[in-house]
Order: structure tokens, then sequence, then C-alpha cells
């Protein structure tokens, strides 16, 4: 279950973009708000206020390969990293 459901939020979306620049810019202008992961926040031209969640939050990410080319070292060690993660 995510935060929004466990909290009761229901959020009211107008606006879906995977480009978190234009989210961002959207924020700035005063036409609402979004969270954002805070590695994208670090350093942003915009002047818009940073928050903390106040509770923990996680996302779930995919990763996709080429069948038809050898899987590069940096990737294979970068998977085998992974599992230590959770």
């Amino acid at each position: 279950m995510g935060n929004l459901q466990r909290h009761k939020l229901q959020p009211h979306v107008q606006l879906r973009t995977v480009d978190d620049y234009a989210v961002m810019s959207v924020v700035e202008s005063g036409l609402g708000l979004s969270i954002l992961p805070g590695l994208i926040l670090r350093r942003i031209p915009y002047k818009i206020a940073i928050r903390p969640l106040g509770v923990p939050a996680s996302r779930t990410l995919g990763l996709a390969l080429r069948k038809d080319a050898p899987t590069p070292l940096a990737v294979r060690c970068f998977l085998d990293y992974l599992p230590s993660r959770n």
C-alpha cells in the first residue's frame, strides 16, 4: 500500500508528465505541487520550496537490457549489487 492510501489521501491529478523539469516549472508557477526524488532536487534552477515528506517513501525501478548485445561489466556489477540494497 502506498503512502497516499495509507494516510487516506486522494490526489486531484490534473497533469501527468515524465519530465521532472516540466513538473518543477508548473510548481514554480504556482499551479500545483509534486513529490519528486531527492536526487533531482539537489541542483535546480527553480524557485520552489523543498520539504521532506516526513515518512519513508519508495518506488519500483525497472532495468531493460539489450538481448542482442553482451551486458557491460559495470552493468553486471550493478546488478550484483542491487540485492544488497533491500
